[in-house]
């Protein structure tokens, strides 16, 4: 057995497809399924049950893929470490981001980050905080940018504050308040919200401010992106309430849509996190372009 040939099993495994797993590993199908099928008569069990639709692991494939997710592991940062040593970062850095990151230009961030170590292959995902952290913890993602409500700060990971911002009611244009000079929550608790999905930490940072008012809203819409909150909102559908920094600059460009401060709104905080066990050679020199190095 060796290193390869587990690098082929998990792809396998995390594409369902040997067709996708090969071109995931830069090799031909045949001598991909060749070095798999080698490898279950060396080890006398099957790791994958297949037929010509599906392929889906074994209970014996699923305990080697989980030891080989490990082993693969150790050897990459391994290898990262030892070339570390020598002065050189390589490996892998995985990235995390919510959709509506404002506190730093993650493209400009990762653009500066490979002129520094074109030896990393830097991997991004977006999703929610919450689902972000999770996966600092689990140690799918090296770091993430994260946003959470102005009074909650992520659980297990290091964490440092970036920025703090207030949220400012999105209305279409032709809505009544779209001239308004500023409006309280009191004041608009009785319109149709668009907003993110419920359970959410986008979604927490607006609940908890009309909760801590004592005010009940009606959120009729719910969506998980940005875009799909503005279409709807420049539609008439309902009215958003988003972080100020990150919809300014969208908003500027587009004539649909009216902002309006709100006296006693939401706040976020925006958050850089990364594990707080052992960071790797890749994501300390992450943390160095942001000025975080000395956290760690």
């Amino acid at each position: 057995m060796d290193l390869q040939q587990m690098r082929y099993v998990v792809a396998v495994a995390e594409t369902r497809n040997f067709t996708r797993a090969a071109e995931r590993c830069f090799v031909v199908q045949s001598s991909l399924s060749h070095r798999i099928g080698a490898l279950e008569r060396e080890l006398g069990v099957r790791l994958f049950a297949r037929s010509s639709r599906r392929v889906e692991l074994t209970s014996a494939g699923e305990a080697f893929v989980a030891r080989a997710r490990e082993a693969l592991a150790a050897t990459d940062r391994a290898m990262a470490d030892a070339s570390a040593a020598a002065g050189v970062v390589r490996g892998r850095l995985a990235v995390g981001v919510i959709v509506t990151t404002a506190a730093v230009d993650v493209a400009e961030v990762l653009q500066r980050y490979r002129a520094q170590h074109p030896q990393v292959r830097v991997m991004l995902r977006s999703g929610r905080s919450d689902e972000l952290a999770a996966a600092i913890r689990a140690g799918d993602l090296d770091i993430a940018f994260l946003g959470l409500p102005e009074d909650q700060r992520p659980s297990g990971v290091e964490s440092l504050v970036l920025a703090h911002d207030a949220h400012v009611l999105v209305v279409a244009a032709g809505h009544r308040l779209a001239g308004a000079a500023r409006v309280t929550l009191r004041e608009i608790a009785d319109e149709t919200f668009v907003d993110f999905v419920a359970g959410t930490p986008a979604r927490a940072q607006s609940d908890q401010a009309f909760a801590a008012a004592g005010l009940v809203r009606d959120v009729a819409y719910e969506a998980g992106v940005v875009e799909l909150i503005t279409r709807l909102v420049a539609r008439g559908l309902g009215v958003a309430l988003l972080p100020s920094a990150f919809i300014r600059p969208l908003a500027a460009g587009d004539p649909a849509l009216a902002l309006v401060p709100v006296v006693d709104g939401p706040h976020r905080v925006e958050c850089l996190a990364w594990s707080r066990f052992n960071p790797s050679p890749a994501t300390r020199a992450m943390l160095d372009v942001l000025g975080a190095g000395a956290r760690t």
